[in-house]
């Protein structure tokens, strides 16, 4: 997660992880990278399969919605010129580099400035604060790619190196694969120039589309705000990237309503239920009357549950399959039904599944078996959103 300062990325964390972060209406609260487990939502499988339940051993299930723990980093506020060192300075857009991707988290009420200081709502643009956050990743990432380029690239073309694999090589602290490096030379028309040819503007072109290569979902946050509905309908007109509106203060009320028994809410649901309302003072039912009919009516979600999904199944192309050793009743070793959901990228093999689970399982794969219709399927079998598959494997050699 990365945007400016003071847009609501600590509570959006906050409430995707329900992690104790400080939050506060003023610039450069968090300082640190916050690191924390947030989760996908996916129907359980178990739903389809009509069992009456599953066993997780990581993330949970609630009411048939399976949710599945990712990793969520919260990087410290930004501001125009970070790339220079400017206010907490570029080492927080490093904190960026290991990511798959990024959720953006922009102000869609325009009720911050640059600097992240409060301003009256509708007063700064939202999507010139996207425009500029992408230059300052841009210029961050050429600043780094830059360094001793003049050298790498005459040695790539001097020694006959491939200069596909020589470029994802150099670029491997970006999370970018040869995909993402293929993508940006296409992209930049430079699949055929000689890297010792390539100008400072070939350069740059090439790390533009580099840029544009990895995933990116923009989190119109402060939806409940009146100004936010008209800088949502232009982000969406004028971005390419998704826009997801989204009010993390009031998902992070819902999750911590729910959380002391208050309210039955799951977490991306379009509505909740107040469950003991003697429980509730007058001014908790107004705030989830507020959240009620300016969010969840409104948009539908509060839009922190969908931003997470829309990163991760849509931008990244991630589908959940469920291994199992028991492919009858759906178990591990120990009984327990679908203990476990991984998401995978779209057009994973069954063996480089079984490589996932455990490396000796890959390197003595036999073939697997799609529990769902109990076929066998080879090696280069691709596996499909909701699959179960058994992994059937060579004894390992005694000795």
């Amino acid at each position: 997660m990365v945007g400016k300062t003071n847009v609501g990325k600590s509570t959006f964390f906050a409430a995707a992880t329900l992690a104790v972060v400080e939050i506060g209406n003023r610039p450069f609260v968090t300082l640190e990278p916050s690191v924390g487990v947030a989760y996908v939502r996916k129907r359980c499988v178990h739903v389809e399969l009509g069992l009456p339940k599953c066993e997780p051993r990581q993330g949970f299930c609630l009411e048939g919605w399976r949710f599945i723990p990712v990793k969520l980093a919260d990087i410290p506020g930004l501001i125009p010129g970070a790339h220079e060192g400017k206010g907490l300075g570029n080492q927080f857009l490093d904190a960026i580099r290991r990511a798959d991707a990024t959720i953006l988290v922009v102000d869609a009420a325009g009720a911050t400035d640059a600097a992240g200081n409060p301003v009256p709502p509708g007063s700064y643009d939202p999507v010139e604060e996207v425009r500029w956050l992408e230059k300052e990743i841009e210029e961050w990432m050429y600043g780094v790619v830059s360094r001793d380029w003049d050298r790498f690239a005459m040695r790539v073309s001097t020694t006959g190196e491939n200069p596909l694999e020589a470029l994802t090589q150099r670029l491997s602290g970006f999370s970018v694969t040869r995909s993402h490096v293929e993508r940006a030379l296409r992209g930049a028309g430079l699949e055929n120039k000689p890297l010792n040819k390539w100008s400072r503007a070939d350069l740059r072109l090439f790390i533009h589309h580099l840029r544009l290569s990895k995933s990116l979902v923009i989190a119109a946050n402060k939806a409940d705000i009146p100004e936010a509905e008209d800088n949502i309908k232009r982000l969406k007109k004028e971005l390419s990237y998704p826009v997801v509106p989204t009010s993390a203060a009031s998902e992070l009320a819902l999750r911590k309503a729910a959380k002391a028994g208050l309210i039955r809410y799951i977490p991306g649901d379009p509505d909740f239920e107040i469950l003991d309302e003697k429980r509730l003072t007058r001014q908790q039912l107004r705030a989830l009357e507020y959240i009620r009919e300016h969010v969840l009516k409104k948009w539908g979600s509060t839009g922190v549950q969908q931003a997470i999904n829309t990163t991760f199944l849509d931008a990244l192309g991630l589908i959940v399959v469920y291994p199992v050793e028991d492919a009858t009743h759906f178990t591990d070793g120990k009984g327990r039904i679908l203990p476990d959901a991984y998401l995978v990228p779209r057009g994973t093999t069954a063996r480089e599944l079984a490589y996932m689970i455990h490396t000796d399982l890959g390197r003595t794969f036999l073939y697997a078996v799609n529990a769902k219709t109990k076929q066998r399927i080879g090696e280069d079998y691709e596996l499909q959103d909701g699959d179960v598959v058994k992994i059937v494997a060579a004894a390992a050699k005694k000795g």
